[in-house]
């Protein structure tokens, strides 16, 4: 039994945010990460935040610039970003989170991050 792609028409449709964190110390992936997902656990509730098909892109976040990639529906972004600013400290450090861009295209959000 051969099995067939999902059509264009019927895929998820998702976007990428890119985020920076604004803070004294520097904050590491995990810490990051923990606390954007329980601020959209908490904002949206939890049928919401399993629409949202969140997804962390672990390896686009760099503890240096402090900038990060998310992945989300493209119906649930107005909601991350609200759940973004909900955000006052990540472990006991006051921080203030921004959304740069959002994208469609994975290479156009990257661009964003690096500065280019």
């Amino acid at each position: 039994m051969k099995v067939k792609p999902l059509l264009p028409s019927l895929r998820e449709k998702k976007r990428y945010i890119a985020f920076e964190i604004i803070s004294k110390h520097k904050i590491n992936a995990k810490q990051a990460f923990t606390a954007i997902w329980n601020s959209l656990l908490e904002f949206a509730g939890q049928k919401e935040t399993a629409k949202a098909g969140m997804i962390i892109l672990r390896d686009k976040y760099s503890q240096k610039t402090q900038k990060g990639i998310i992945r989300i529906s493209h119906k649930m972004t107005d909601t991350l970003k609200s759940a973004l600013i909900l955000i006052k400290e990540i472990s006991k450090t006051p921080v203030v989170i921004k959304s740069i861009t959002t994208s469609g295209i994975l290479k156009k959000a990257e661009k964003h991050i690096k500065g280019a």
